[in-house]
């Protein structure tokens, strides 16, 4: 993501961030992959079914970091907040981005699904393959991120139902 709102020499230094945090993603991607030996056996048993159990989970991790009130606090964590006073005298907290730094890419790293699910389908499939002990949890968030797919299909088909119907009546 630019930030063509930065001068030249901040958004040089936010793209050194964002430099470092790639370098970092490579890195853990390079020990797990080292850290689970003959990966390319363990990958090649995969089943249809554990690697919609991967996806699933995939999802509802990105969701949950992404857009979920119970993360936000996380999300939180790494805005700048600025207090400012009105005419009247009354403070307006509000929570910002901050400019430049190792925060701003966390951020932007929480607020980009695409960007949060490369980082957390590493972890997903880490641990998928290097202990037997997180299928059950993986399980879980993968059947809890199917029933929110079935919950966005049925809302998306009773919002459409409920524009045709006032489309039909003229409103």
């Amino acid at each position: 993501m630019e930030n063509n709102f930065l001068p030249k020499s901040l958004q040089d230094e936010q793209n050194l961030w964002n430099f470092i945090f790639s370098v970092i993603f490579a890195v853990l991607l390079l020990l797990m992959t080292a850290g689970l030996g003959d990966i390319s056996a363990r990958i090649s048993n995969i089943t249809t079914v554990d690697f919609f159990i991967l996806v699933l989970a995939s999802f509802r991790l990105i969701r949950l970091f992404s857009y979920d009130k119970i993360t936000q606090f996380a999300r939180d964590f790494f805005l700048d907040i600025v207090e400012t006073s009105t005419t009247k005298g009354e403070k307006i907290i509000s929570k910002i981005k901050p400019t430049i730094g190792p925060r701003r890419t966390i951020l932007e790293l929480l607020d980009c699904p695409w960007c949060t699910g490369v980082w957390l389908a590493i972890f997903v499939v880490f641990f998928y393959f290097y202990t037997p002990y997180a299928k059950f949890p993986l399980l879980v968030l993968a059947i809890a991120g199917l029933a929110t797919v079935f919950q966005l299909s049925t809302n998306a088909i009773g919002w459409t139902a409920e524009n045709l119907k006032q489309k039909s009546q003229g409103k």
